[in-house]
């Protein structure tokens, strides 16, 4: 098992309650330190909408991630997270939380049954291990490299799965330092992409704007952007403006499309209501109320409520003669449009997308090019939004990968390893 994530974990788990010895490896001095991280703000561990929809939020891969919901979806994550005696709540939105809130307890609880199993076989942690491939000396698919403390270490196994992330955030472990060595045995591998993440504005914001407004919420706004293949988004939530661009969930819950149509086109524009509870004609309406001696900013704030950052970003947008034209001020009001022009760094990413094919897998999620590797989690090509998709698709590909090791182990004829004098050999 290399990996130490929550795909890595799972995986490590059904292994243990099969009875099978597993060893895992990870680069960090500690396992889940993502998991923690995502877990700051409260731990999103799942969304409680219909599995139809939840299913939906995969995108392209949504039968491929479906299929290994049907054996552990939100409702599992729950009851798996009970068992580990941390009860859960729904949000107003719909989201999952430990009852608590905290990511550390769980984890916590997590690891000790995996060290300390009632049943089943205790698993093997071993930290600053980095895998670095495979050997060139015999170059078998399960006979693993890693620079580790006591130095560059092989390691036989009579099955892996590689669970080791995506390429976001690299100081916490997912770096896609793998993707060459997977490239390298054949294994179809689509490049890693920023996913969830944030965006520049054309030209930037200026001066005024980004000192006065960046790190500020666009809140009950709600964003439209029509992709050139027709597909429409539109949704409603609350984004922040930064020192260049924007981020933020309704950001993020777009970054995709957005992502997808600055690469083909070199921009991306989306409009952004700012009141979507009122219509058109009531905005219009009270735009073009007479406003006597009071300032146009101040017949905004009294008449729409419109002030601070979204009062701020109709005149970074808008020219004074527009400012002052009732029509053209009430259509800035409910479709603003901002264009966009790159994406943020994929290491400020929340999650990438991109990564091993699942049509380089079979259907046990093992590596048709490299027999006896199992991939799982954010290193597969998927993604979605925030919300706890990500983390159930991730526990729920390491299960599947799990499984489908067991079942390869079932069938596998008997493996036999020559001794490697320069490095240390274990069993995992």
């Amino acid at each position: 098992m290399v990996g130490g994530g929550p795909a890595g974990l799972m995986a490590a788990e059904v292994f243990s309650a099969s009875g099978v010895a597993v060893s895992l490896y990870d680069a960090m001095p500690t396992v889940g330190r993502k998991f923690l991280l995502a877990g700051k703000g409260g731990l999103n561990l799942t969304h409680s909408e219909p599995i139809e929809i939840f299913q939906s939020r995969y995108g392209t891969r949504q039968n491929q991630i479906g299929a290994m919901l049907r054996n552990f979806g939100p409702a599992q994550v729950r009851e798996w997270a009970g068992r580990l005696g941390i009860g859960t709540l729904i949000g107003s939105s719909g989201r999952v939380f430990p009852t608590d809130m905290k990511a550390a307890p769980l984890l916590r609880a997590w690891l000790h049954r995996l060290r300390h199993p009632t049943a089943g076989a205790p698993v093997q942690f071993h930290m600053r291990h980095r895998w670095i491939g495979w050997g060139a000396d015999d170059g078998a698919p399960t006979g693993l490299m890693f620079d580790s403390p006591q130095g560059t270490r092989k390691i036989h196994a009579d099955a892996v799965v590689l669970a080791l992330g995506g390429g976001s955030w690299a100081r916490l472990g997912s770096d896609g330092a793998w993707v060459e060595s997977l490239r390298e045995r054949g294994v179809q591998v689509a490049p890693l992409m920023p996913a969830n993440c944030g965006f520049e504005v054309r030209g930037g914001w200026s001066a005024h704007f980004a000192a006065r407004f960046a790190g500020l919420p666009f809140k009950s706004v709600a964003i439209r952007f029509a992709r050139a293949g027709g597909e429409i988004f539109l949704r409603k939530g609350e984004f922040v403006a930064t020192v260049s661009g924007v981020e933020g969930s309704l950001i993020y819950a777009a970054s995709g499309l957005l992502r997808d149509q600055i690469a083909a086109h070199g921009s991306a524009t989306f409009t952004i209501d700012l009141l979507p509870a009122m219509s058109p004609d009531r905005v219009l309406s009270e735009v073009a109320h007479p406003r006597g001696s009071r300032s146009l900013s101040s017949h905004l704030k009294s008449r729409l409520a419109i002030e601070g950052i979204k009062a701020g970003l109709l005149h970074e947008l808008l020219s004074k003669q527009d400012m002052t034209d009732p029509p053209k001020l009430a259509a800035a009001l409910k479709a603003l449009p901002i264009t966009l022009v790159a994406a943020r760094p994929i290491d400020e990413a929340i999650s990438s997308a991109g990564g091993v094919c699942f049509e380089a897998m079979d259907a046990q999620s093992m590596l048709r090019q490299v027999p006896g590797v199992f991939c799982a989690g954010e290193m597969l090509d998927w993604e979605a939004p925030t919300g706890g998709y990500l983390l159930t698709a991730s526990m729920a590909s390491g299960r599947a990968a799990a499984q489908g090791a067991l079942a390869w182990l079932e069938r596998a004829p008997a493996l036999s390893w020559e001794p490697v004098e320069s490095t240390t050999s274990e069993q995992i």
